[in-house]
């Protein structure tokens, strides 16, 4: 049997998958087990993980239309008897995907926009989404779609990092004498998809953060996570604010990032793929400031964690933003007014008792 887990909307979301994935090879344990991503950051996640056979990686806007088609004609030939569209996938392109690979059976979630195309050709089973419920759980939702249930115990974001990768963070931590200290991870960056920057917490609020947790808690060393898309904001904090107790590791992939978090003690950051990347790594302590994008999907699953609440979204998350393809909802300016609204009162005194 060969089966495919196309799991392409987002790095974040392909490692939700990893629990869909452990259950495959629970229930198939002699299948191939293949999955399609996106992102090259979502491949680089998935390296190394024992449940699966092949990992297969094209970006469609960055390869073009010739180039992708290409590749999912190779695809096609690939014969898979099952493809499990994980969630969130809502955009109408990410069934057409599964629909042109063509799995002899094709299961997925049934969207608020579902349409003809998806009963008539795209999928051939499909489990109702549930805003409710984990990510996780609507994944695990697709299993009686194809014979299979739950079989794990306890469910978990799976990362396998090496020892190399181990042995970097423990040199790391050595060469800048950190073993003795709390150690604080920030990401105040967010997903570039659609128009997901506006999620972000203002930059200028981080400053103002760090600049009260540098005077407050001298002994705390801040680690700021982040990739190329970070450096800029990285270097004008730096610049305002002069402290021996801010790192910025320069990590090459986030599977470095990963090994590096495993030490730390709290994690802040809104709903971004490093969150979920810290709560593969059990940081203890995540504190996440609330976007319009959080809910009861996206969490961060198997671990502690508290939410600074935003009292301008004042639960009305899913007004903002549902898995239907579309962006955040509201114009630029009402979105950065909106996370503008948390105070830095209130999330450094979630930072703070947490740190206790």
């Amino acid at each position: 049997m060969k089966i495919l887990v196309i799991a392409m909307s987002g790095i974040g979301d392909t490692l939700i998958a990893t629990p869909l994935i452990h259950e495959l090879r629970a229930n198939f344990p002699d299948a191939e087990i293949h999955v399609l991503v996106r992102w090259r950051g979502a491949e680089n996640l998935l390296r190394g993980n024992p449940y699966v056979n092949r990992v297969w990686q094209k970006d469609p806007i960055e390869e073009g239309v010739l180039a992708t088609s290409a590749f999912l004609r190779q695809l096609r030939c690939e014969e898979f008897d099952i493809s499990l569209n994980a969630y969130t996938q809502g955009r109408l392109a990410y069934r057409a995907v599964a629909a042109v690979i063509g799995a002899k059976l094709r299961v997925g979630h049934a969207y608020e926009n579902i349409s003809w195309p998806d009963r008539a050709w795209f999928m051939h089973k499909m489990a109702p989404e549930d805003y409710s419920m984990h990510c996780v759980e609507n994944n695990n939702r697709l299993l009686p779609l194809i014979g299979a249930k739950p079989l794990l115990r306890s469910t978990e974001l799976e990362l396998f990092l090496t020892s190399g990768e181990h042995t970097w963070a423990e040199q790391f931590m050595a060469k800048h004498s950190l073993g003795t200290r709390q150690r604080l991870g920030i990401h105040v960056g967010s997903g570039a998809t659609k128009n997901l920057k506006f999620k972000r917490w203002p930059l200028d609020h981080y400053i103002g953060l760090l600049k009260r947790l540098t005077a407050a808690k001298p002994e705390l060393a801040i680690l700021l996570f982040g990739g190329p898309q970070e450096k800029e904001d990285h270097a004008r904090i730096r610049t305002e604010i002069e402290s021996p107790s801010l790192f910025t590791p320069e990590t090459k992939d986030m599977r470095q990032a990963a090994a590096l978090m495993k030490h730390c003690h709290a994690f802040l950051s809104v709903d971004t793929a490093l969150m979920f990347v810290a709560a593969a790594m059990k940081v203890p302590n995540q504190i996440v400031i609330e976007a319009p994008t959080l809910n009861a999907t996206n969490v961060p699953y198997g671990n502690p964690f508290t939410i600074v609440r935003n009292p301008a979204v004042n639960g009305r998350n899913l007004e903002y933003y549902r898995y239907n393809g579309k962006p955040l909802q509201g114009t630029d300016e009402e979105l950065v007014a909106l996370m503008k609204s948390v105070k830095v009162d209130d999330v450094f005194n979630a930072v703070s008792k947490a740190l206790q």
